[in-house]
């Protein structure tokens, strides 16, 4: 008898089957990262409160800096970004969008509402971008590249980073698949 007789069997490790690729759900609406909300947020800020203080500065240089005229513009200071947030904080909560069988869609807006549906077989190509914003905040934006001239694009920002590059390689490979139905 060797050694080898009397070593204890060691069965063989299972195998065990690779992780399945994550896959984007299909069928519901999906809501925009909060991050997008605190990005809107910043983005609708600063997009307001430059423009409106450089305008309130000249105002007041036109008024003679009377008393009232700086009453007004603090009034304003604070009216006219509030309510540029809220809006810019409805418009994330009403924008959604979804991925199916038929393509994908935006829906956006509550008054004015928008529902865009670009199906897999127009899908020309995609683009994900990111701003240095975006990066900061670990988002992205998806745009959707279709055939024709007119309205040929739909762009979805605020997207998570890592969603949007799922969204893009799953559209791109429904394109593919697509196509390859049309060739036969």
């Amino acid at each position: 008898m060797t050694a080898s007789d009397h070593a204890p069997s060691v069965p063989p490790l299972p195998v065990e089957p690779a992780p399945p690729t994550p896959q984007v759900e299909t069928d519901v609406w999906q809501p925009l990262p909060l991050r997008a909300r605190t990005l809107a947020t910043i983005a609708t800020l600063t997009g307001t409160l430059v423009p409106l203080a450089i305008a309130l500065g000249v105002g007041l240089i036109a008024a003679d800096r009377q008393p009232l005229s700086f009453a007004i513009a603090g009034a304003l200071l604070l009216v006219i970004p509030a309510w540029t947030v809220w809006i810019a904080r409805r418009r994330w909560l009403r924008t959604r969008w979804r991925l199916d069988d038929d393509g994908f869609g935006v829906r956006r807006g509550h008054l004015w509402r928008s529902d865009t549906r670009v199906p897999g077989n127009r899908v020309q190509h995609l683009d994900v971008r990111r701003g240095p914003l975006e990066r900061a905040f670990g988002l992205a934006t998806l745009v959707v590249h279709t055939a024709g001239t007119r309205n040929s694009a739909l762009a979805l920002s605020g997207l998570d980073f890592d969603e949007a590059e799922r969204l893009r390689d799953t559209l791109a490979a429904r394109a593919a698949r697509d196509d390859d139905h049309d060739d036969a």
